[in-house]
């Protein structure tokens, strides 16, 4: 139909004049269409340029579907792309007479005298498709949300599922060449060497940032442990120094406690108070002060947990889309990844393996599409326990699923040895390890590995340094102008108390 065609209709019994110019027509850009048709006949150049760019179905008229696919046959096959051989190939795939034969194909490589442009009227072209895909998938959600029997988390799913693969299957990212990527490079360790601190998101552990410079953006960290080594108390003690030290935006998607859980454990770190005398609220004078003081940095930092039930991997991505768009947030925590799903159509499998899988490799693109870091709690096999001798973990002990080691970029582990009774480290010093854990780096793609010490407050639910004494931790907590000198004492003597009946905190 002609869009610039005026026709109009008598509404019988009404009265009312309906005209066609009032109604709606679906995107398109039918003259660009012809342009970049006509372009890639003439011109090889116009072939390699858009080539990767457009697909059959981006074209509105039929017609030009057909041209376009004989086109890419002809690419694929690496003949010769012309007037001749275009027509050739129509003609082989019986849709010749469909476009208008030969005259139509004169008519499309005369409206044009070279390839100028084609990169610019193809994405116009591209867009226009888009958009016609956009008005098609919200038709159908319109109409499947008028459908009662149809579920609507389903219905949900299914919509984020299609807009989802509107944008992966034609935002698509070209090739850079070496001399860019080389001057983006240089940029990069320039700025860095101008910089203080480090080149990623440092974490607050001096040794740990040493070795990594912080977590790198675009990095998977994986960190994985045993169930009661601390997992969750580490990436909580590191939120709360990335946002409250560094004030960088933290997200923290919390797949098995909830966000007033979580954001306790912070509040007994921060201030000191053991996370038993916060559930309880049998607090002293004293402690009421610290908690008054310390909260108000708590409660002003940039952290945003998200304690919401077996996550899918497509939510996840949008929250954190979302996050990063609306509040630059530059480190996303999950806790852990093997309560995560996949997505309906890997749980319909029942593997476990290819779910896990999955969530890895969407996890790692997560982390590249966003130029963030993501730290990813993850579940030990009990091989662990069941092996004789150092019950130091290592990469086979990865659960589930193998991937999880090949997607990352760092795989580490933290070790107690204090939760297997041991009073002593296994080295040749044969030093104490009494409130004492290790992060094992076991695996970095773009740096060294290390074994790196650190403290262990079980009572806080907090990792620190270790040359951190517990006793600056605690009085840096309380805040002398607004504590009286007989309730600092009273600080000083309940310290004196602490640590002879501790129990470590479940993790």
């Amino acid at each position: 139909m002609d869009s610039a065609r005026s026709v109009s209709y008598q509404n019988k019994g009404k009265g009312t004049i309906i005209n066609l110019e009032q109604g709606k027509l679906p995107p398109q850009a039918l003259d660009l269409e012809e342009a970049v048709l006509g372009a890639m006949m003439i011109d090889k150049k116009g072939v390699d340029d858009v080539i990767d760019i457009l697909h059959p179905e981006a074209f509105y008229k039929p017609a030009h579907q057909f041209i376009y696919t004989a086109i890419f046959v002809l690419f694929e096959n690496s003949e010769p792309i012309d007037l001749l051989t275009v027509s050739n190939q129509l003609k082989k795939a019986e849709k010749l007479e469909a476009i208008g034969g030969d005259f139509y194909l004169i008519n499309l490589s005369q409206k044009v005298s070279s390839s100028a442009h084609i990169e610019f009227h193809a994405r116009i072209v591209l867009q226009k498709y888009i958009q016609r895909r956009l008005i098609s998938i919200s038709s159908e959600i319109i109409t499947s949300s008028y459908d009662e029997t149809v579920d609507v988390f389903d219905l949900l799913d299914q919509a984020e599922t299609k807009l989802f693969d509107v944008t992966q299957g034609n935002l698509k990212k070209s090739s850079e060449a070496a001399h860019n990527l080389v001057a983006q490079a240089l940029k990069k360790i320039e700025d860095i060497s101008n910089q203080e601190g480090m080149s990623g998101v440092a974490t607050g552990f001096a040794k740990l940032d040493q070795l990594t410079s912080g977590w790198q953006p675009s990095d998977l960290i994986i960190l994985a442990a045993r169930p009661g080594m601390g997992k969750t108390a580490f990436v909580m003690s590191m939120a709360k120094n990335i946002a409250i030290d560094f004030n960088m935006a933290v997200a923290i998607f919390s797949l098995e406690m909830s966000s007033v859980q979580l954001i306790t454990r912070m509040i007994s770190s921060e201030t000191g108070i053991s996370s038993e005398k916060l559930r309880k609220g049998s607090l002293e004078t004293y402690e009421w002060e610290a908690l008054n003081v310390k909260v108000k940095k708590l409660s002003e930092a940039p952290i945003f947990i998200d304690d919401t039930p077996s996550l899918s991997v497509f939510d996840l991505r949008a929250k954190a889309r979302r996050l990063v768009s609306q509040h630059d947030v530059k480190i996303v925590i999950i806790d852990y990844l093997q309560l995560m799903t996949a997505g309906t159509s890997t749980k319909s499998s029942g593997n476990r393996e290819q779910e896990i899988s999955t969530i890895s490799r969407n996890l790692k693109a997560l982390a590249k599409e966003l130029n963030v870091p993501v730290v990813a709690l993850s579940q030990l096999s009990r091989a662990v326990e069941t092996r004789g001798g150092s019950k130091r973990p290592l990469l086979s002990d990865l659960r589930e699923s193998g991937a999880i080691e090949q997607d990352a970029d760092i795989v580490s582990f933290i070790y107690r040895p204090e939760y297997y009774g041991l009073t002593e480290w296994d080295d040749d010093e044969r030093t104490p390890c009494e409130g004492q854990a290790e992060f094992i780096v076991a695996k970095h793609r773009n740096g060294g590995l290390d074994n790196i010490k650190m403290k262990f407050i079980g009572r806080l639910a907090k990792f620190t340094n270790l040359d951190e004494g517990f006793e600056t931790e605690f009085q840096s907590s309380m805040n002398t102008d607004s504590i009286s000198p007989s309730q600092f004492s009273s600080a000083n003597d309940a310290f004196g108390n602490m640590g002879a009946d501790d129990d470590d905190v479940p993790f």
